[in-house]
């Protein structure tokens, strides 16, 4: 069975992929304790040692507001490590997938965010983002990246699992409704992910769920699903809450490409968001039944 290697292992998106592909590979996902992806010879001795026939690359420092004071540590995870890694790959023939971000771009537009667009980030995170897929571009032609947005999943902290916790202790909860994206659940990425590679695509793809939404929206959907009347949702715009780090005001992905080559759009978000809901449920039954 071929092997397939995945960085970032544990985290929301690395959990699905890893899942994703367990019946077509022999998945060795490693962790950063397991692998550091900013350590140039750990990255080659590990590749060289497994000569997996792709890497997906899920690590990344991704505490958005974080990176603004820390900047190199940010450009060490999200460019210098996705450069250690295609450079590897390159030296033993495998693809690299490597996983971004709609945050490369400004938000500055009014029609979904093509492939080609300019890209200018607002913030540091995007920055290193954006550098991490020049890097790759630099080094050799055989990778994917792919953009994606808003990930909310079953394993790890995201917005909805927020909303979710603080409806449990507040009456009341503002949430930003003049930022707009598209939310993405990570089984459907791991999936499109998987269908990419299996169409021999190469090159940057958009993919996230289809439609678009504020996160305002979402919480309301959310809270609607889940039958929580008792707290009062409040829009409010993004000055009402001061971060470190600048957001862009419309981040929607133009999936194009994406359905072009995999012959299919992801489901909308109301459709991931629902299914999310069901699955985070069953979980927590399970926990309560153990």
């Amino acid at each position: 069975m071929k092997c397939l290697l995945v960085t970032g292992a544990r985290g929301m998106l690395a959990t699905d992929v890893a899942r994703e592909f367990s019946r077509e590979f022999e998945v060795k996902a490693l962790s950063r304790t397991e692998l550091d992806i900013t350590r140039t010879k750990a990255v080659s001795a590990t590749v060289a040692r497994y000569r997996p026939e792709a890497v997906i690359n899920c690590a990344a420092f991704t505490r958005v507001d974080d990176c603004e004071s820390m900047k190199e540590t940010a450009f060490e995870v999200n460019a210098r490590g996705p450069l250690n890694l295609a450079s590897a790959c390159n030296k033993y023939g495998a693809l690299l997938v490597h996983v971004s971000t709609d945050y490369v771009f400004d938000g500055k537009a009014a029609t979904p965010w093509k492939e080609d667009n300019t890209c200018r980030p607002l913030n540091v995170y995007g920055e290193s983002k954006l550098q991490g897929e020049i890097f790759i571009r630099q080094a050799f032609d055989n990778y994917i990246i792919i953009r994606t947005s808003w990930l909310f999943g079953l394993h790890g902290p995201n917005f909805i699992k927020t909303m979710l916790d603080l409806s449990q202790a507040r009456t009341e909860l503002a949430v930003v409704d003049d930022q707009e994206g598209s939310p993405t659940y990570t089984r459907d990425l791991a999936r499109g992910i998987r269908d990419l590679m299996a169409a021999n695509a190469r090159g940057v793809f958009h993919c996230s769920n289809s439609g678009s939404c504020t996160w305002f929206d979402l919480c309301s959907f959310v809270f609607e699903k889940r039958n929580i009347t008792d707290v009062r949702l409040k829009p409010v715009p993004t000055t009402s809450f001061p971060r470190p780090a600048r957001r862009p005001s419309y981040s929607v992905l133009d999936n194009t490409r994406f359905a072009e080559t995999a012959g299919y759009r992801l489901r909308s978000w109301q459709e991931a968001v629902t299914d999310y809901l069901q699955e985070l449920e069953r979980s927590h039954q399970s926990i309560r039944a153990s």
